[in-house]
């Protein structure tokens, strides 16, 4: 693979994609799912340029995972098919629509060395943590010259060692990214003592240029240098939080791919404007629906250049 050509993309997403076991109290469905793959769906879907290095088994509950990404201009790359099963977690729906996890999964995706080259890579979630995948996503960062790594951990303790072990793989990871959006859980369960704006100042004295802790009904605080702003979650009425989060990386990525500008108030106040109202069209629906550029297009959010100028290369079916 050394000195093989590569080929420009927008995005590669490292990150695991599994299968989704819903229980809602009265029925249980199978939907595609896995943080990291719902990012990816979600910047398809807006018309860039994505790749997705995951963990897929050959069979009945990978190819319909592929099948699901491809539709939204997912390319999955060949490094992600093993003959181990495809991972699932069960979620447990709750009267609040917000949910809990029980995980089967395995990471260990494809090392050999990738033939993209990422103006930006994202990875977390469960593929940032778990062995012996996270040795090959620290790899793959260190042989990729992106001009931007994003980060959002996703903690899920039930797949994690002990604290303090986790703790260090995140502020590892963090010290490496560009940006990190974490959730309230995720800050409480790391920095307990810790309220959400000293975790804010926390992780980015790590690195990052910006750092985003989401508050659910509260909105999300954004930290960028010398700047903390607090942003509004968009009213809305809830149907599940289910892909939410992903929802509100998978905008804040494209938008700071279009918008390459210094991340002064209005920047960061505009990047969370949008990606709540993003998140907020997610939850309206059920399931990890995440939006298409045409249901954006409507949402009359403040808008950023298009990336590239270019129109979007999805269009919703």
């Amino acid at each position: 693979m050394i000195g093989a050509a590569t080929e420009p993309v927008d995005a590669l997403v490292i990150g695991e994609a599994l299968v989704d076991v819903v229980d809602d109290g009265t029925s249980t469905t199978e939907h595609p799912g896995g943080s990291p793959a719902n990012v990816a769906l979600g910047l398809g879907r807006r018309g860039l340029d994505v790749a997705l290095l995951t963990d897929l088994g050959r069979d009945a509950r990978g190819s319909r995972i592929v099948r699901h990404l491809e539709r939204s201009g997912v390319r999955v790359l060949g490094g992600s098919f093993s003959d181990r099963p495809t991972s699932s977690a069960t979620a447990t729906m709750r009267e609040d629509g917000s949910a809990s996890y029980l995980f089967d999964v395995q990471w260990n995706p494809g090392a050999a060395p990738l033939a993209v080259a990422p103006a930006l890579v994202h990875t977390g979630s469960i593929g940032a943590f778990l062995s012996p995948g996270r040795a090959t996503v620290l790899a793959h960062l260190d042989r990729l010259d992106a001009r931007l790594v994003t980060f959002d951990p996703n903690i899920r303790p039930a797949l994690l060692g002990t604290h303090a072990e986790t703790f260090a793989d995140f502020e590892e990871l963090a010290s490496r990214a560009d940006v990190v959006k974490m959730s309230d859980e995720d800050a409480e369960w790391l920095y307990p003592r810790l309220s959400p704006s000293e975790v804010g100042e926390r992780v980015q004295a790590l690195g990052p240029r910006l750092v985003v802790i989401t508050l659910g009904a509260d909105g999300a605080l954004l930290v960028a240098q010398g700047i903390a702003v607090s942003v509004a979650a968009a009213a809305v009425s809830v149907t599940d939080t289910i892909g939410a989060g992903d929802t509100y990386m998978s905008s804040l990525i494209a938008d700071l791919l279009a918008a390459d500008r210094p991340l002064d108030r209005s920047t960061v106040e505009r990047l969370g404007i949008r990606a709540a109202g993003a998140a907020a069209i997610t939850v309206s629906r059920a399931g990890a629906d995440l939006p298409w550029a045409t249901d954006l297009a409507t949402a009359a959010l403040p808008s950023f250049d298009a990336i590239g100028g270019r129109a979007p290369a999805v269009a919703h079916p």
